[in-house]
C-alpha cells in the first residue's frame, strides 16, 4: 500500500514543513500502518495507537536527535521509530535481526536513551539536561512518562531532583486512561491558553525581578501558588507544583494542532516544565478501543475484522497454573494473600483478584514496594505470594536482601517470565535471577521442568516458615501434563530426581530445559545404543547433595543446562561444589552466554542459546566423543 505523506518521511525534517491539516493525514496514515505492520508482526500496539499525535508533534517542534526525547519504557515509541528512518525497518519488529520493540542506543541516533523497564525517563532527560547546560549546549530535553509509570519510585526521585535543580527541561505526563471532564474542559484550556502565552510569561518575569527578594514578593508568590493550587487541583497540577514544576494542561493529546502550539510555547520557557496531555489508549482502531488491556499486546489479528488469532494449543500457560493453584491454595489457607506490581492479568492473578478481592493486592508499577510489603504482610502472619516478572525483579534487590531475606520472612516470590522471553528482547530476559538471588544466605531457589512441579513448589512454599522461596519459571506455555488432576504433593527443597539412568556422561538440568535434556538423550540412545544419566536438580539452592555426591564419585564428564546466565547460576553452583571436592571432573555449561540476547522468537533465541533438544543433543554428541577418546588414550598406554 502507498500512503500520501508517509512514504515522503525519512526523518523528522521532513515534516517540518507541513500544514495542520497535512499532520493530521500523516497521523492517521501512520496509524494505518502500524496496524498493517502488527497485525501480522505482534507488538505493543494500543499504547503507540494513542500516542501518535504526541510523537508527531514533539518531532515537528523538537530538533532531533540534538534534543533529546527520552523514552519511559517505550510502549508508545513506534510512531518515533517510523518517522525517524525506520519505516520499512519496523515490518521487522521485535524480530531476530530486526529493530527492537523498544528505544534502542545502538540501533538510532534518534533514541536517545535504551528503554524497556519503567520510571526512568525523568532521571535519565535530567542528566541530558544538566550535560547540555554544563556544556554550553542550546539543546532541549524532553522526558516521557505514562500515568502508570509515574506511579514507580524512581519517577518521584527524579521529579523530586529535577524540580529543586530549576533545570529547563520538559515532562510530559501521557495519561491514557482517564478522559477530560467536559465540565472543565474549558477552564483547563482557558488556563492553558494564559500560562503559555509568551507575554505573559515576559510580564511575569519583569514583575519578580522588578519586586527582588523580600518579604513582599514571597507572600505574593505564595498567595499565587495557593490560587493555581486551587484552579488545577482537579488535574493534580499541585503535587508537581509542590516539587519545583510548572504545570501546564491537562490538553487533548490526540488534537494534533493543540500539542503542536503548546509545544512550541513550553519549548522557549526555563526551568522544570510539566506537561499533562490526555490520549486514549488505541485511538483511531475501535477493537483497541473497546478492550485497551487485550489490546495492549494483541498477538497476531485480522486488521479489517478485529478478529485475533487463538493459539491451537492445548496446554496451559505457566501464568495460567499459578493464577490457578494460587486461588486453591487461598481457598484451603485463609493466611494466602497475593501481590502483584500492575501484572495482575499477565501474571494469572486475575482469579484470585475476583473471587477474594480483599486478599490480592495490585500495587502499581512499584516493584521495590511490592517486595517490602509482602514483607510486612509476612511479618504481621501472613502468607504472601508476591509475583514479579522476573527481569523486573531485579529493581529490588535490596528489598529481597534486606527486608525478605536478612530478616527470614516466608515471602514467596514467584519469578514469571523467566529464561528466555522472546520478542520484547534483552530488557525482559530473565536470565540473571538463579545468579543473582543464589547469593542471598538463606534463600530456597526453585526451577520446575513443568506445571505440575510448579503446583507442587507452590504448594511447598505455603508451608514455609521462612523465606525467600523464589519459584522461577518460564513465559509461555508448559508441558502438558495433568496437573489439575494431580493432588498437591510436598516437593523438598533440595531434593531432585534421575530421569534418564545412563552412563559415562552426568546432565544436571534446571526447568524446562531437563525435558528438551531428556529428549535429546532418547534421541541418541536410539541412534547409538549410548546414553547419558539426566537429573533434574529442581532446586538451584539449596543443592542435592546426593546427586552431586553421586555425579562426582561416578560420572567422568558433567554437562548442566540451565535457561539463565551461565556465569554464576546452576553451572556456578555445580562447578562450586565439584571443584572443592578431592576429584574434580570436567563440567560444561549449556546456558545463556556472557552477552546480552536481543529479540526474536523464543525457540530461535533457544536454539542460539543451545537450549533446544537438537542443540543439546549436538552437545552431547561432542562429550560423547571426548569421553571415547580419552579411553583410547588410556588403553593405549
Amino acid at each position: 500500500m502507498t500512503y500520501r505523506f508517509l512514504d515522503k518521511v525519512d526523518s523528522p525534517a521532513d515534516i517540518k514543513g507541513f500544514t495542520t491539516e497535512e499532520l493530521k493525514e500523516l497521523c492517521a496514515e501512520i496509524r494505518h500502518y502500524m496496524i498493517e505492520c502488527c497485525s501480522v508482526n505482534p507488538g505493543h500496539l494500543g499504547s503507540s495507537l494513542g500516542a501518535v499525535e504526541l510523537m508527531v508533534g514533539l518531532h515537528y517542534v523538537y530538533d532531533a536527535p540534538d534534543d533529546k526525547l527520552v523514552f519511559d519504557v517505550g510502549h508508545q515509541a513506534y510512531a518515533h521509530k517510523i518517522i525517524t528512518g525506520r519505516r520499512e525497518a519496523f515490518r521487522k519488529n521485535r524480530m531476530k535481526d530486526g529493530i527492537s520493540g523498544f528505544p534502542k542506543r545502538s540501533e538510532s541516533e534518534y533514541d536517545a536513551f535504551g528503554a524497556g523497564h519503567s520510571s526512568t525517563s525523568v532521571s535519565a532527560a535530567l542528566g541530558f539536561a544538566e550535560a547540555a547546560k554544563q556544556q554550553g549546549l542550546p539543546h532541549k530535553a524532553v522526558a516521557l512518562i505514562g500515568d502508570g509509570s509515574l506511579t514507580g519510585g524512581l519517577a518521584f526521585e527524579g521529579l523530586n531532583n529535577a524540580g529543586v535543580s530549576k533545570t529547563d527541561m520538559l515532562v510530559i505526563l501521557n495519561d491514557n486512561n482517564i478522559s477530560i471532564d467536559k465540565n472543565i474542559g474549558g477552564l483547563h484550556e482557558y488556563l492553558l491558553k494564559i500560562t503559555t502565552n509568551p507575554q505573559y510569561n515576559r510580564a511575569k518575569k519583569r514583575v519578580w525581578d522588578g519586586l527582588g527578594e523580600g518579604w513582599l514578593r514571597s507572600n505574593i508568590q505564595k498567595f499565587v501558588a495557593t490560587m493555581k493550587s486551587y484552579l488545577v487541583r482537579n488535574s493534580g497540577g499541585h503535587l508537581f507544583q509542590a516539587m519545583g514544576f510548572r504545570y501546564f494542561g491537562p490538553i487533548d493529546g490526540n488534537d494534533i494542532a493543540q500539542v503542536v502550539e503548546t509545544l512550541q510555547k513550553l519549548k522557549s520557557m526555563n526551568g522544570p516544565l510539566l506537561l499533562h496531555v490526555m490520549t486514549k489508549k488505541g485511538k483511531g482502531y475501535a477493537p483497541a478501543e473497546e478492550d485497551q488491556t487485550t489490546w495492549h499486546a494483541p498477538g497476531i489479528f485480522d486488521p479489517e475484522t478485529g478478529m485475533r488469532q487463538k493459539s491451537k494449543k492445548g496446554e496451559s500457560r505457566y501464568q495460567d497454573v499459578f493464577g490457578e493453584v494460587l486461588l486453591e491454595l487461598a481457598r484451603s489457607n485463609d493466611k494466602v494473600v497475593g501481590i502483584t506490581p500492575a501484572m495482575a492479568s499477565g501474571c494469572g492473578m486475575s482469579l484470585l483478584a475476583k473471587e477474594m478481592p480483599k486478599r490480592f493486592y495490585d500495587v502499581g508499577i512499584e516493584e521495590e514496594h511490592a517486595v517490602t510489603f509482602s514483607a510486612g504482610l509476612a511479618a504481621g502472619g501472613l502468607k504472601p505470594f508476591c509475583n514479579i516478572y522476573s527481569s523486573f525483579s531485579h529493581r529490588a534487590f535490596d528489598q529481597i536482601f534486606h527486608d525478605v531475606a536478612l530478616q527470614g520472612l516466608p515471602v514467596v516470590l514467584c519469578l514469571d517470565r523467566s529464561g528466555i522471553v522472546g520478542e520484547d528482547g534483552a530488557t525482559h530476559h530473565g536470565c540473571y535471577d538463579m545468579a543473582v538471588y543464589r547469593t542471598l544466605p538463606g534463600t530456597v531457589i526453585a526451577a520446575p521442568k513443568d506445571e505440575t512441579e510448579l503446583k507442587n513448589m507452590m504448594y511447598t512454599a505455603s508451608l514455609a516458615e521462612e523465606g525467600p522461596f523464589i519459584i522461577r519459571y518460564p513465559r509461555g506455555y508448559g508441558e502438558g501434563t495433568a496437573w489439575k488432576e494431580q493432588p498437591f504433593e510436598v516437593m523438598e527443597p533440595g531434593k531432585g530426581e534421575l530421569l534418564l539412568k545412563g552412563s559415562d556422561i552426568a546432565v544436571i538440568a534446571a526447568g524446562p530445559s531437563a525435558n528438551r535434556a531428556v529428549e535429546a538423550a532418547l534421541r541418541m540412545k536410539e541412534e547409538t545404543g549410548w546414553n547419558p544419566s539426566i537429573y533434574n536438580i529442581r532446586y538451584i539452592k539449596p543443592l542435592d547433595k546426593g546427586i552431586m555426591q553421586t555425579v562426582a564419585e561416578s560420572y567422568a564428564r558433567v554437562i548442566t543446562i540451565e535457561d539463565g546466565c551461565i556465569m554464576g547460576g546452576l553451572y556456578g553452583a555445580v562447578t562450586e561444589y565439584i571443584s572443592a571436592g578431592e576429584t574434580p571432573i570436567p563440567v560444561r555449561a549449556v546456558g545463556i552466554p556472557d552477552r546480552y540476547i536481543s529479540q526474536g522468537t523464543q525457540e530461535e533465541l533457544k536454539e542460539e542459546c543451545g537450549l533446544t533438544s537438537g542443540e543439546i543433543y549436538k552437545v552431547l554428541t561432542e562429550e560423547r566423543e571426548k569421553f571415547s577418546k580419552k579411553n583410547e588414550k588410556v588403553l593405549e598406554n
